[in-house]
């Protein structure tokens, strides 16, 4: 199963998000660290807004914010969420399905589990679990963005978390 590029990058904005919890994140930011077009994200978190998410404040100062706490975004109810449908073959879209076969085809059933198991491993899962390594996803967020470790505006935490060859 591949989930949609929509959901990717959903994913991966709430992953952003959630390690600057001490800071606005705005879209271009986003877009720039993950080499996303700025147009299909902004839809992405508009979504993500409406949905409780994050929070997006417009403006000079505006930008984007966790809507909830990491612990209370369940990875699974994003999934699902954001994606349009689970039909991994034809025959599981009643509206699509010309296949002949399905009267007697246990095949269905079998991908009908299948799917509900990918999404029962999701549901496990917080966006809180997804950031227990956030120093290292920083630390590879800042070196993907090409940022001197001078340039990048830290907390104290932060900086305590920063590994000795980062802090200046």
């Amino acid at each position: 199963m591949q989930l949609t590029r929509y959901t990717d990058y959903a994913l991966r904005v709430l992953m952003y998000v959630g390690i600057h919890t001490d800071r606005m994140v705005t879209i271009a930011e986003v877009a720039d660290v993950f080499d996303m077009s700025h147009n299909h994200l902004m839809k992405v978190v508009q979504e993500l807004s409406a949905q409780g998410y994050v929070k997006s404040t417009r403006g000079k100062n505006g930008g984007i914010e966790l809507g909830r706490a990491p612990e209370a975004i369940n990875i699974g109810e994003v999934v699902r969420h954001m994606e349009s449908n689970f039909y991994v073959v034809e025959c599981l879209d009643p509206g699509r399905s010309l296949c002949r076969i399905i009267p007697g085809c246990t095949l269905k059933k079998a991908l009908q589990e299948a799917v509900s198991a990918f999404l029962e491993v999701l549901n496990r899962y917080t966006l809180a679990d997804l950031l227990k390594n956030r120093a290292a996803l920083n630390r590879l967020l800042i070196e993907r963005r090409g940022i001197k470790t001078s340039d990048h505006v830290t907390s104290p935490v932060q900086q305590a978390q920063r590994p000795d060859s980062l802090k200046k």
